[in-house]
């Protein structure tokens, strides 16, 4: 079956060159909000006017807005994408058409194709230990109304991001997970996200995690792309961790070079609580990772890792904000990349620790190596200390190979090429160890050094990059 773009978008207005990108979405908000507002459910209509009366003051960020200084979305914002805001089911079971799976996890499998959550069961998804929901957020949202309202754009609506006041306005579907207090999941819950699309075509999914006090959850999500047409991927991810609960955070991007992924993580800790969260790039067009982490009480502890391998001509901007609002919170940051070709990189990084927040160590470190004279890498680390008694610091360095390595290694007849080889790999190393999916952290390492060789453009055993 053919997708027309006429069935999946009730389509907007032709964009003229005059007329700035937002607006032809700003007509098609306007024009068509009921039929968004009636193929949703009521927990997320609420704050949707609210959301696109701030989109239109925001609009699309660009690379004069502070944040997004290593970012230019103009290129890929100008293409006419599809939006499927009348729910048209796309012709694929991804329970039967796709594999995506890591082997020895054995994770509770689930599958967002572009912005709609699959609600296909397994024998190991139907052992959900009791009061765990896993589902469709818009599906949650008409069963559970308060448990979706009571969290929903909580975290969203404090964002001056107009990407997130967009999800804001279009999103209708997601994911959503629920554990109940402490309940701990024996098991990963994975996530794939896929888009699939025979026209071009722009997703806006809201996901949302809750895990309560004592819980404990560990969340892989899988991005990838299923046709040649052009995507853009708008998300965002809400995640609330309450007191002494533990949330692990995994995202894994091998998606094509006519990708736009622009995800945006959001996480409030309670005190005592733990979060883990590594963001790895191994393949894709444009990227860009907004990840804001609240330490809101005493005792939390927060690690946050980021790795990108990025060749041709393909861009990866990272920004991240750790906010330490309570005293006697620990945070590390570590972010790394490796660039070759035309490859640009960017990361901003801020550490923002508040006046009441003191005996806080937060530690943040950027590592970048360009192969090529051509790549670019650009970095911000940021400290914004209003405390007096903290230990803090950041640093960030840009530069090659270690020539003197090189040398050792070519001396004892290594070839060159596997000695840049052990270099890089040896390089990201200490990222890759921070994931605490055993089964997991072995598929990264191969799938690292697979993607160092050249020999990888998507991931070994998955039929639909």
């Amino acid at each position: 079956m053919t997708t027309n773009k006429t069935d999946v978008q009730a389509k907007a207005p032709a964009k003229k060159e005059a007329i700035v990108l937002e607006q032809q979405y700003i007509e098609l908000y306007e024009q068509h909000s009921e039929t968004i507002r009636k193929h949703s459910a009521t927990a997320l209509n609420i704050g949707r006017d609210k959301a696109f009366e701030k989109f239109r003051k925001l609009g699309f960020p660009s690379s004069t807005v502070e944040n997004y200084k290593y970012s230019d979305f103009r290129e890929p914002l100008s293409v006419d994408y599809g939006l499927n805001i009348n729910r048209m089911k796309f012709p694929v079971n991804p329970y039967n058409v796709f594999k995506c799976d890591v082997p020895g996890i054995a994770a509770y499998l689930y599958f967002v194709v572009n912005d709609a959550f699959y609600p296909v069961r397994t024998e190991i998804n139907n052992s959900l230990p009791e009061g765990v929901i896993i589902g469709s957020l818009r599906q949650v949202a008409e069963e559970h109304p308060e448990l979706v309202a009571r969290y929903y754009g909580k975290l969203a609506e404090k964002q001056h991001d107009g990407f997130v006041a967009f999800n804001g306005a279009f999103a209708q579907d997601g994911f959503f997970i629920y554990v109940p207090k402490n309940v701990v999941l024996d098991r990963p819950v994975q996530i794939v996200n896929i888009m699939r699309s025979d026209v071009d075509f722009m997703a806006n999914s809201h996901n949302l995690v809750i895990a309560e006090q004592g819980a404990k959850v560990q969340v892989l999500v899988c991005d990838h792309t299923a046709d040649d047409v052009r995507f853009f991927s708008n998300r965002v991810t809400e995640v609330f961790v309450a007191e002494n609960a533990t949330y692990e955070h995994y995202k894994l991007e091998n998606v094509s070079r006519k990708t736009t992924d622009v995800s945006t993580l959001l996480i409030d800790q309670a005190q005592n609580s733990t979060v883990l969260g590594n963001i790895i790039t191994l393949h894709n067009g444009v990227t860009r990772n907004n990840v804001e982490i609240e330490l809101d009480g005493e005792n939390c502890e927060t690690t946050l890792c980021g790795m990108a391998l990025s060749d041709q001509n393909q861009v990866l901007d990272n920004y991240t904000s750790i906010l330490h609002n309570k005293p006697n919170c620990h945070s590390t940051e570590l972010f790394k990349y490796v660039l070759d070709d035309e490859a640009k990189g960017g990361f901003t990084g801020r550490l923002y620790v508040a006046r009441d927040a003191q005996k806080t160590r937060a530690y943040q470190t950027n590592r970048n190596i360009l192969l090529n004279r051509s790549a670019k890498m650009r970095t911000k680390p940021q400290l914004e200390i209003h405390a007096d008694d903290v230990k803090c610091s950041h640093g960030a360095t840009i530069g090659q190979l270690d020539e003197k390595a090189m040398f050792y290694m070519r001396q004892r007849g290594i070839s060159e090429k596997e000695a840049r080889l052990l270099l890089m790999y040896a390089f990201t190393a200490d990222v890759i160890e921070n994931i605490r999916i055993d089964a997991l952290k072995d598929r990264i390492k191969m799938l690292v050094e697979k993607r160092l060789r050249g020999e990888l453009s998507k991931c070994e055993g998955c039929s639909i990059c």
